[in-house]
This record gives structure tokens, C-alpha cells and sequence, in this order.
């Protein structure tokens, strides 16, 4: 074999033999891939299981994410939905859609992106199995699963007025970082994309810029803190994919309470946000409440009850069910991506 064979030209089974060496293994694993289907242990008797799609064009751009970038953020955005839960992540399933052309070298440095991504951030989980396919549009599907260690699960749906609210991780930046990939790393003039040039561009930009860009490319959210936040006493979570406010609507929506979130225990989010290119300082407000895909941890908690390490206040929640507001006002949108109503159709 060759540092240039495609799947085209090796084939599935030979593929697949140089990944799976690449793949961690799970703590709860019996049997791992290999065989028609993983067998795992489940000591609590429960499993919490979530899965998530990740289409080239609406989900990600390979002119700006290393097929490494694509392996962790696959990893940790399954893995934040587990945490949420209050669950302990103990594995994955991936399965992809590639090209036929793609090269197996890219196929390998996912795979490695999915291990460094998944011993980072959950130790003891393990990808255990999954499926490989072509397409003309390169797909990532992953399936997660979690153990509650004989806990309730913390639901969207358990906040209750006089609650705290709080997040453990960043906000805003994952916005940040894609805002500055699409002003500075596309084709200027007819507005459509080009590869190459648009790689080398988002190359330059997340070295300048890496706290931004890299937490757009490979987010790196606090899933350890899942566990802490529900042994802590959380009475609902979820994890920010979609922005602040439009995350934290659903919890006022699914418990029935409103929450109320305050701008100044958001300073040092708006801090890092403004300060990392010039052309952030005035959206920084807007990207801190409305921006996704930071995967940081929302959580509500008693007033009586100490914060878990890790987590800090930024607000309250009341008694005006489904109503979400900022300093006590309401804002103008509450942000969040629709891939049905906000993809323009281009890839790169």
C-alpha cells in the first residue's frame, strides 16, 4: 500500500483494517469491532444513548477542517449530548459516507482525530463498531452511549423558579471562529468557494487566531463535568449546540419556568470574543447569547446548593413560564442554525 490509496482502490476490508487498529476501546467493551455487532456491558441496567449527523456543506467545510479537526469534533459534540444527560460516556458507532476518491491516509488521521478526541475528553470510552459506505457527500454519523451510574437522568425539564442557571466551558467562541472563516477564508469576488486557497486561508487564520478557529474546528467542551453536575444536585442540562439563549428557551419551554440571563456575568466570554480580530468587537454581544457549537454545558441548580467546580452563574430562573430574557428585557432573536432555512448550498 501506498500513502496515496484511495478507498477506490483498496476497497472496505482493507480499509477498514487500518483503522480499527487506530480506535480506542471502551472500559464497558466485550466485544468490539469485528463481529456483527458490539456487545458491551451496562452495569446500571440503563444506557443512555444519542446520535448526531455531520454532512459536508451544512455541518462542515473540508477547505477549512483537517480530517483530525472532523475526528474530534465528531467525538465531542456526541459526547456533550451524553454528559448533558449526567451520563458517563462509554462509547461510540461511527459510521461514514466517503468519496471513493478519498485517500485512506484521510480516513486514518479521523480515525486518530476520533481517539485523541475521545481520550481528552472521556477516558474509558471507546469507539466499539460502525459502518463505512460511499457517497458523493462525505457523511459522518455517530452514535453515543452513556452510563448514569445509577442516577436519574437530568432532563431539559426539572428547572424550577428560584434556580440558578449556569454554564461550565465557553460561549461564543465556536461563532466567532466560523464568522472569521466565512469573511476570511473564502474566495473573494463571486463569493463561491475555493478549495485550496481557502485552505491555506483557514490555515493562516487559525494560527492568528487559534482560540476562536479552533474551537469552531475542535471544540473542546468540559464532559467530565456532566457527571460532577448531576451528583451536584442539577435539576436540568443541556449542552449549547445551538446558542445561549435559544438552549436555554428550551429549558424554560420544557420545565415551564423563565429565565433571565445577566450580560455581566458574561464579561469575560465577551472579553475573549471581542479581543480575538477587530472585526468581532461589535457582534461580540450578539455572538456570546445567540452563538452554537461550543458544546459548554448549561445547567440549572438550587439556590441552596453550591456550584459544582467548573460551573459559574450567569442568571436565574422565574416563574413566567417559556420566557427567556436578558437583564430583564427581552432580545431581539435568540440565534441558532437551521440547516433547512440557513445552508446556502455551497461545500468548499
Amino acid at each position: 500500500m501506498t500513502a496515496h490509496d484511495t478507498l477506490g482502490s483498496v476497497g472496505e476490508r482493507a480499509a477498514l483494517a487500518r483503522i480499527f487498529p487506530r480506535l480506542p476501546s471502551a472500559d464497558t467493551q466485550l466485544v468490539g469491532p469485528g463481529d456483527d455487532a458490539a456487545v458491551l456491558a451496562a452495569p446500571d441496567g440503563r444506557f443512555v444513548v444519542t446520535t448526531d449527523m455531520m454532512i459536508h456543506g451544512p455541518d462542515f467545510r473540508l477547505a477549512w477542517s483537517s480530517a483530525h479537526d472532523l475526528g474530534v469534533k465528531a467525538a465531542a459534540s456526541n459526547l456533550a449530548d451524553v454528559a448533558a444527560m449526567g451520563a458517563v460516556p462509554t462509547s461510540l458507532v461511527v459510521a461514514l459516507a466517503v468519496p471513493k476518491s478519498t485517500e485512506v491516509a484521510w480516513l486514518e488521521a479521523f480515525a486518530d482525530g476520533l481517539r485523541d478526541g475521545v481520550s481528552a475528553l472521556a477516558p474509558g470510552c471507546g469507539v466499539v463498531g460502525g459502518d463505512l459506505s460511499v457517497s458523493d457527500a462525505l457523511t459522518i454519523v455517530v452514535t453515543a452511549f452513556g452510563d448514569l451510574e445509577g442516577r436519574a437522568p437530568v432532563l431539559r425539564s426539572g428547572a424550577r423558579g428560584g434556580d440558578v442557571l449556569a454554564v461550565a466551558g465557553v460561549l461564543g467562541r465556536a461563532a466567532a471562529g466560523v464568522r472569521l472563516l466565512f469573511s476570511e477564508a473564502v474566495r473573494s469576488g463571486d463569493g463561491t468557494d475555493a478549495p485550496e486557497p481557502a485552505a491555506d486561508l483557514a490555515r493562516a487564520l487559525r494560527k492568528r487566531h487559534p482560540e476562536v478557529v479552533g474551537a469552531q474546528l475542535a471544540p473542546s467542551p468540559p464532559i467530565g463535568l456532566g457527571r460532577d453536575a448531576a451528583t451536584g444536585g442539577a435539576t436540568a442540562m443541556l449542552d449549547v449546540s445551538d446558542g445561549l439563549l435559544l438552549d436555554a428557551s428550551r429549558i424554560a419551554a420544557a420545565s415551564g419556568v423563565g429565565i433571565n440571563v445577566y450580560t455581566e456575568a458574561l464579561a469575560e466570554d465577551m472579553f475573549w470574543v471581542s479581543s480575538a480580530h477587530p472585526a468581532l468587537r461589535d457582534v461580540a454581544y450578539d455572538l456570546v447569547l445567540t452563538g452554537g457549537e461550543d458544546h459548554s454545558l448549561l445547567a440549572t441548580f438550587p439556590a441552596s446548593a453550591p456550584l459544582p467546580a467548573g460551573f459559574r452563574a450567569i442568571g436565574l430562573v422565574n416563574d413566567h413560564a417559556g420566557v427567556v430574557t436578558v437583564d430583564g428585557a427581552p432580545h431581539r432573536g435568540t440565534g441558532g442554525w437551521d440547516p433547512y432555512r440557513d445552508w446556502n448550498g455551497s461545500a468548499g
